[in-house]
C-alpha cells in the first residue's frame, strides 16, 4: 500500500506545478528517439512488469482455493493444498526474482539516460557563450542537470512501469473480483472517494508547505554558497557579523524544522488514512461475503480472494486517478531539459573549418562591428528567474575596428573605461564572434578556423586569472594535458614562481583552494603565466593582467610577461599606460573606434586622447614593461 501512495501523494504535490508549465510540441517524439537506444532493455523491463502484475493477481485466486479446498475436505484434500501451497511458493520465488530484474534494467535505464542526459546538457552548456553565464543563476542551471535529469529518468522507471503495471494489475483484479462476485465488488469500490477526495485536499495543503519548504532550503543553500567561500566569509569577518548572521540562518533553520513537523504530520495522516479506508473495504467485503458465504451464495474461499483482491485494487485505482500528472510531470522534466539543448551555442566550428598555420602570428581587424547579443538570443526566462527576456537589440559595442599587429609584434590596445578594449580581444580568442566585418589569423578568418586550432594559437592571461580547486599540477595540464614535470617546472620556473612552488610541502600536488586563494594575486597571476608558457602559444593576450596589484607583486608579474612574450606576438590591453611605453603600436579606442594609432612618443606629441590619458592619469604610473628585442621583429 504504501507504494502506490506515496505516489499518489506526490503526483497531488506536482499537479499544480505541472499545469502551470505548457510542454513544447514535439516534445513526445524527442523522447522517444531518444529511448531508442535502451529499446531492448525497455522491452524486457516491461515483459517482467506485465508477468509480475500477473503473479499480483494470480496468488489470492490460489490463496481461496486454499480454503475451498480445506472446507470441501476429502482424501485427497491436504495433498491438493500442499501442493497449492507449493505453487504459491514458487510464485513468490518467481515474483522476487522479477521484481530484482525490474530493479535490474530499471536502474540500467534510468543511469543510462542520467547518463546521457547530464553528459549532452553539461557539453552543450560548456559552448554556449559568456554572456549566458553572467545573465544565468547558476543554481537554476544545476537543478536542470540534477532534479530535472532525474524527473525525465523517472519517465523511463517509476512512471512506465507504474502505468503498465498499474493498469494490467486493476484490468485482471477487476475481472476476476467482478467474475467471482459483482455485489461485493461494487459495494467494495463504494468507499474509493472517501479516501481520493480528502486526500487532494490533504495533498494540495501539503503542496504548499513543500513549496515554502524548498523556497526556503534554497535561501539557506545560497546563504551557505556566499558566506562560505572566501570572499563572504571575509567579509563576514571584516565587518563584525557573525552572530547576526547565525540568528538569521536558526530563524530560516527554524522554520524549515516547523515545516518538516507539518510535512511528516501530513503525510503520516495521507497514509493512515489510506490504510484505514481500505482496512475498512476489506471489513465491508468480509462482512458481506461471509453473509452470502453463510447462506451458501459463495464459498468461502472466493471471500478470502476479494478481500485479498480488493488490497491490489486501491492501489492501482489511486495511482492510476493521477496517471496524467504522472505523465505530464515526466514530459515536464524532458521539456525543460531540452530547453537548455535548444539554445544555439555562441560558437560552432564549422563542417569545412581550417587549422590555423602553426605558429601564425599576423592577427587583422578588418572593419570588425560588434554587438552583444540580446537576453532573449542567449539564456532561457527560467534560468533568470525573470516572467520575460528582454528582446530588445544591444547597440553596437565596437563600429569599424581596422588595424593589423605583425607577428611578434606588441600592440597595446588604450582608451577610457567601455572604449571596447576587452571585447576587442575576445574577438581573437572567439569567446564572442563579430557581427561584421572579420577577425583573421595568419590569414584565416578565425570562424573559418578549427577550435582546436584556434585554441592552440591564442593564449590569454586575465586581471583575475582563474585557477580551479584541484592541485597546481593539474591546473597547469588543464592547458596542455600531456605535460610532464619536468615541463611543469620549466613554466613556472619562466614565470618567476618555481621557487615558491617548490618551497611547499606537497610541490606540484598541493591544492590552491577555491579559486585559487591559498595564493596571493601575484602567485596567482604568476601560475596563470606558467600554465600559459606550458601551452607555447604563438599569439598572448594579456588583459589586465598586472591591474590590482601592488608595485612588488607587479614587479613579479612583468618579470614573468617578458619570458611569456619574449618570441611572440602581443596583444596588450592596460589602464596603466606606463606599462606598455614600449609598445610598437599603440591602437587607442574611444566608444568603440580606432581614434589614435602609432608610438608612445608620436601620441604624447600628437596631444590627443591618448596625451590626455597620460598626462592626467598615468604620469606616475609604475616601472615598465621591458619588452624583449625578440618582441620588436617582424
Amino acid at each position: 500500500m504504501s507504494m502506490p501512495s506515496w505516489n499518489m501523494l506526490r503526483s497531488i504535490q506536482s499537479a499544480e506545478r505541472v499545469a502551470k508549465h505548457q510542454v513544447t510540441p514535439g516534445t513526445t517524439r524527442r523522447i522517444l528517439r531518444f529511448a531508442r537506444p535502451y529499446r531492448r532493455d525497455i522491452t524486457v523491463f516491461l515483459i517482467a512488469v506485465v508477468f509480475d502484475a500477473g503473479i499480483g493477481v494470480a496468488t489470492p485466486l490460489l490463496a481461496g482455493d486454499v480454503i475451498n479446498t480445506i472446507t470441501r475436505g476429502g482424501p485427497g484434500a491436504a495433498a491438493a493444498v500442499v501442493r497449492i501451497a507449493l505453487f504459491i511458493a514458487g510464485l513468490a520465488v518467481a515474483d522476487a526474482l522479477l521484481s530484482l530484474a525490474q530493479r535490474w534494467y530499471s536502474a540500467r535505464i534510468g543511469e543510462g539516460v542520467i547518463l546521457s542526459l547530464r553528459t549532452q546538457v553539461y557539453d552543450h552548456v560548456q559552448r554556449m557563450p559568456l554572456q549566458f553565464f553572467t545573465r544565468t543563476q547558476t543554481g537554476a542551471l544545476v537543478s536542470r542537470l540534477n532534479n530535472d535529469v532525474v524527473g525525465a529518468q523517472r519517465a523511463f522507471t517509476s512512471t512506465l512501469s507504474g502505468v503498465l503495471s498499474n493498469t494490467i494489475q486493476l484490468v485482471l483484479t477487476a475481472v476476476v473480483m467482478v467474475s467471482l462476485s459483482w455485489p461485493i465488488t461494487v459495494l467494495s469500490l463504494l468507499l474509493l472517494p472517501l479516501f481520493i477526495i480528502p486526500a487532494r485536499r490533504v495533498g494540495k495543503r501539503l503542496a504548499e508547505i513543500t513549496r515554502e519548504s524548498y523556497d526556503l532550503d534554497a535561501k539557506m543553500n545560497a546563504t551557505m554558497t556566499e558566506r562560505f567561500n572566501v570572499s563572504g566569509a571575509l567579509l563576514v569577518k571584516l565587518f563584525g557579523r557573525p552572530d547576526a548572521e547565525a540568528a538569521r540562518f536558526g530563524e530560516r533553520a527554524a522554520r524549515v524544522r516547523d515545516i518538516g513537523i507539518q510535512q511528516a504530520m501530513f503525510s503520516r495522516t495521507f497514509f493512515v488514512a489510506m490504510l484505514l479506508v481500505a482496512s475498512l473495504a476489506q471489513a465491508l467485503t468480509y462482512g458481506l461475503g461471509g453473509w452470502l458465504a453463510v447462506h451458501g451464495d459463495v464459498s468461502a474461499g472466493t471471500v478470502v480472494t476479494l478481500a485479498l483482491l480488493l488490497t491490489r485494487l486501491y492501489g492501482p485505482l489511486t495511482a492510476l486517478s493521477n496517471v496524467r500528472v504522472d505523465v505530464m510531470s515526466a514530459l515536464v522534466s524532458f521539456d525543460r531539459v531540452f530547453e537548455v539543448l535548444d539554445l544555439e551555442p555562441g560558437i560552432a566550428e564549422k563542417p569545412d573549418a581550417v587549422p590555423i598555420p602553426p605558429g601564425a602570428g599576423r592577427v587583422e581587424f578588418r572593419d570588425v562591428r560588434f554587438r552583444y547579443p540580446s537576453a532573449a538570443e542567449v539564456s532561457l526566462a527560467t534560468l533568470e528567474d525573470v516572467a520575460s527576456l528582454d528582446r530588445t537589440e544591444n547597440a553596437p559595442v565596437l563600429h569599424g575596428l581596422d588595424f593589423t599587429v605583425e607577428p611578434g609584434q606588441l600592440v597595446a590596445l588604450v582608451g577610457p573605461s567601455g572604449a571596447g578594449k576587452s571585447t576587442t580581444s575576445m574577438l581573437v580568442s572567439r569567446v564572442y564572434d563579430v557581427t561584421g566585418g572579420a577577425v583573421l589569423i595568419g590569414g584565416v578568418d578565425v570562424r573559418d578556423a578549427t577550435l582546436d586550432s584556434l585554441r592552440d594559437t591564442v593564449g590569454v592571461v586575465t586581471q583575475d586569472s582563474h585557477l580551479f580547486h584541484e592541485t597546481i599540477a593539474e591546473n597547469l595540464r588543464y592547458a596542455r594535458p600531456g605535460a610532464t614535470q619536468d615541463e611543469m617546472w620549466a613554466a613556472l620556473d619562466g614565470a618567476q614562481v618555481g621557487d615558491l612552488v617548490r618551497a611547499l610541502p606537497d610541490g606540484l600536488q598541493t591544492v590552491v583552494g577555491e579559486r585559487g586563494y591559498r595564493f596571493s594575486g601575484g602567485e596567482k597571476q604568476r601560475i596563470a603565466i606558467a600554465r600559459l608558457l606550458l601551452k607555447q602559444p604563438s599569439i598572448v593576450i594579456l588583459d589586465e593582467a598586472t591591474a590590482h596589484l601592488d608595485s612588488e607583486s607587479e614587479a613579479a608579474v612583468q618579470r614573468a610577461l617578458s619570458v611569456a612574450l619574449e618570441g611572440r606576438t602581443a596583444l596588450v590591453i592596460a589602464h596603466r599606460l606606463s606599462t606598455i611605453r614600449e609598445a610598437d603600436l599603440i591602437v587607442v579606442l574611444d566608444r568603440g573606434r580606432v581614434v589614435e594609432r602609432g608610438t608612445h612618443h608620436s601620441l604624447v606629441a600628437a596631444g590627443g586622447m591618448y596625451a590626455d590619458l597620460y598626462r592626467t592619469q598615468f604620469a606616475q604610473a609604475a616601472t615598465p614593461l621591458t619588452v624583449p628585442a625578440a618582441t620588436v621583429e617582424p
